[in-house]
């Protein structure tokens, strides 16, 4: 699907984070992080619940102030710029944050308007959209009466009307049909492809698999930063799965 033009590998990252921290009273939920996202990255972010994964997402978004430490997110602070932020990324959450009550072509022409498209400059995009999402058929139809894996592309175009730098998955695929999950994927890698950095929790491990590289997270700090065979060898586990079992574990086992 179309997005921005490529973006030559030396240019300024899309996301650079230095010692990133959030506190809610006295509990570090994010605390000094440091990591680095490549533009036209497909990054993934994984750890067990409670790590740090939607502190970290909702900081990077501009919707939450970091406590101290910085971030820039497609070369903007998310601290002193949050609004320039927000118009420069799309977002997309598990529960894809639709209208139910709206048809197909309503959520994303609403959605167009909202990132600042009018007139004919909205139509094209619209309809650029249903038909690259393969959506046409369906344009009149109740979101609501969608099935998860159709919802999910309704939710993609959403997410993307405004052509986004940089694009943020929050647990896109849950609930969604191995089939539909695959094309999800394809339609992902043809955004970084074209120069859109993403940015992707999952507990799919196989989905995991499908990053450039990954960054485990384990109660608010960064354990892990690699390629999937970077991390297996490092945690000397045969699979990422197995990784994350160990993490999870461990998390479990600090609890107690």
């Amino acid at each position: 699907m179309s997005a921005p033009a490529a973006v030559p590998a030396a240019a300024e990252p899309a996301v650079r984070t230095e010692a990133l921290r959030k506190t809610f009273g006295d509990y570090a939920a994010v605390d000094g992080l440091d990591l680095t996202i490549a533009r036209g990255e497909v990054f993934g972010l994984l750890g067990p619940n409670g790590s740090g994964k939607t502190t970290t997402i909702r900081m990077l978004c501009g919707l939450m102030a970091p406590s101290s430490g910085t971030a820039t997110v497609v070369g903007y602070d998310v601290a002193r710029e949050p609004e320039q932020v927000r118009r420069s990324i799309g977002y997309m959450s598990q529960k894809f944050g639709l209208y139910d009550d709206l048809s197909v072509y309503e959520n994303i022409r609403f959605y167009a308007s909202v990132y600042g498209l009018v007139g004919g400059e909205r139509n094209r995009r619209v309809e650029e959209l249903l038909d690259e999402l393969e959506l046409q058929p369906r344009r009149k139809q109740l979101t609501g009466t969608l099935s998860g894996g159709w919802k999910q592309r309704v939710a993609l175009a959403c997410a993307t009307a405004h052509h986004p730098r940089m694009l943020f998955l929050d647990e896109p695929t849950a609930g969604v049909d191995p089939a539909a999950r695959r094309r999800f994927w394809q339609m992902i890698h043809q955004m970084a492809q074209a120069g859109t950095t993403i940015l992707v929790t999952t507990h799919y491990m196989d989905e995991a698999e499908r990053c450039g590289r990954i960054a485990f997270l384990s109660r608010g700090h960064l354990i892990a930063l690699g390629t999937v065979d970077e991390i297996t060898a490092q945690f000397d586990q045969p699979s990422i799965e197995d990784v994350f079992i160990e993490l999870q574990r461990r998390d479990e086992g600090a609890r107690v």
